[in-house]
């Protein structure tokens, strides 16, 4: 089975339209054609992580948390991210990332936890049509002195 046909399922069960704007989910890191031998479920992406995938001979991490979250400008290690991406290519390990799409899905995260609670009646409290709008403001430092 390919990676490409598990991230499909996976997407049936979390929509990645479902995430959020600032999150990045979905296939980080790998071939979406490639064989996959085992996965490795974990809520982060660490080194030990990466390791313990190449010792279990999987090639496939699913992690809640995305290791590429903002975007990398440079790959050298520098620093644990840098890392992970590296030694993930090097052995030909394939990172998806589920974060805010399991988020969002009735019976994802949130949902595991509200019926963990015993909470009913529950809603979404920002539906993914965000009725929701950011206003940014700037003011001129002499305007701003002006007002104090």
């Amino acid at each position: 089975m390919t990676v490409k046909a598990i991230t499909e399922i996976l997407e049936q069960k979390a929509p990645l339209q479902l995430a959020e704007d600032f999150d990045n989910v979905g296939l980080l890191v790998g071939s979406p054609d490639m064989e996959v031998t085992g996965i490795l479920v974990t809520l982060d992406t660490l080194e030990a992580v990466v390791e313990e995938a190449i010792t279990r001979n999987c090639n496939l991490i699913v992690s809640f948390h995305p290791i590429v979250f903002k975007g990398l400008k440079r790959i050298t290690g520098a620093n644990y991210v840098e890392r992970v991406v590296t030694r993930a290519i090097e052995n030909h390990i394939a990172i998806y990332s589920m974060h805010t799409a399991l988020d969002n899905v009735p019976d994802g995260v949130s949902g595991k936890m509200c019926e963990v609670l015993g909470l009913q009646s529950l809603e979404v409290l920002i539906p993914g049509t965000r009725a929701i709008k950011k206003l940014l403001t700037y003011v001129p430092r002499a305007a701003q002195d002006a007002l104090l």
